[in-house]
């Protein structure tokens, strides 16, 4: 019964939540965060709850939970200083688990303290420190990094890349299924086809090689795997990023290779970033932070890079303006009008 859910609460909410997720088609992504935001829910229900008192009945059930919640969302906010956006996430993994999981419908959780919502300017690297950093990269992660500034790539935008994803004809990637459920086409960059091109070869030789072991099967999207049970073996489906060794697929158990981590390249570009000397906190996001910024400093037209970088409003497009200064006019400090010796100074040893 639904209150001997909340009786035994807390325990097994992150297994629930799981089980629901799965039975949505939910990406796994998404099937983690939830369930460590409902552990977390379960972990502070259980420091403020009165555990010596009986759950409530059936009728009195969802106020009793829509009160926590609330309460979880104000002690976020206000214990743990959370931002607007991770109070946010936190909401979306909580409200699925009682109006999805726990069958509560109809539920208010509009009441409650809002975290402080923060505009912070992107991290924008120059076109020098780009190519210092790449210099100092190498190989798939190289690769991988050329795309994300050359495309305007989100990291597991990249990361997921197929081989049918390329189209060396046009010039183009096709991203599937970004941000918001979204494809886009963006720009291939012609400098890296010839990489790009053995970098293919290699996973096709690889797959063939698997194939013969017995394996080459690829994830697929639940619904693609129903309607083409053998596209998992052709080689087009292949990422075009593979991981080194064979993995289980925690969902279907299935022994296959998948694609390299997300961790691996932000290891990368971090070290790539110390070694340029870069003293700026480089992550993969900040090459898709300059290649807007270097588009529109090329004078391209703000609606088309709203279009490459995927964002459902042209207003998160125009933060890429602030970052070049370029509403009003260019500021000269006035402390570059004084007439102040140059000479050495005497203050510091760093003088």
């Amino acid at each position: 019964m639904l209150d001997d859910r909340l009786a035994g609460r807390f325990s097994k909410w992150g297994e629930l939540v799981v089980a629901e997720c799965r039975k949505r088609g939910h990406s796994i992504r998404t099937e983690k965060t939830y369930e460590q935001w409902c552990r977390r829910f379960s972990e502070w229900w259980k420091g403020v709850a009165d555990e010596s008192t009986a759950a409530p009945e059936l009728g009195g059930l969802g106020e009793v939970v829509e009160s926590a919640v609330v309460g979880f969302m104000d002690y976020l906010a206000v214990d743990k200083c959370s931002s607007a956006s991770t109070q946010r996430q936190a909401l979306n993994a909580v409200s699925f688990l009682v109006t999805k999981t726990l069958g509560l419908e109809a539920l208010d959780f509009s009441d409650f303290v809002r975290g402080k919502r923060r505009k912070n300017l992107p991290v924008v690297l120059s076109v020098d420190e780009v190519q210092r950093l790449l210099l100092q990269m190498e190989g798939e992660s190289r690769l991988a990094a050329e795309l994300l500034y050359g495309g305007g790539l989100r990291l597991m935008e990249c990361v997921r890349l197929r081989l049918k994803d390329l189209d060396f004809e046009y010039g183009t990637i096709l991203v599937r299924d970004g941000k918001g459920a979204k494809d886009r086409v963006v720009p291939l960059a012609k400098s890296v086809v010839p990489a790009l091109k053995r970098q293919v070869e290699f996973v096709r030789s690889q797959h063939a090689a698997d194939l013969k072991a017995g394996f080459g099967d690829v994830y697929l999207p639940p619904n693609l795997a129903k309607k083409w049970p053998k596209a998992g073996k052709d080689v087009i489906w292949q990422y075009l990023f593979p991981s080194k060794r064979m993995q289980v697929d925690p969902r279907s158990e299935a022994e296959r290779r998948h694609h390299m981590t997300d961790r691996k390249l932000r290891d990368a570009v971090k070290k790539a970033s110390r070694d340029a000397g870069i003293l700026k906190r480089v992550t993969p996001h900040t090459l898709r932070h300059s290649f807007a910024t270097h588009l529109l400093e090329k004078h391209y037209d703000i609606r088309t890079v709203q279009e490459l970088m995927g964002h459902a409003s042209v207003e998160t497009t125009m933060i890429y303006t602030h970052v070049m200064n370029r509403p009003g006019l260019h500021v000269v400090s006035p402390m570059d009008d004084l007439a102040l010796d140059s000479g050495e100074r005497v203050a510091g040893a760093a003088f």
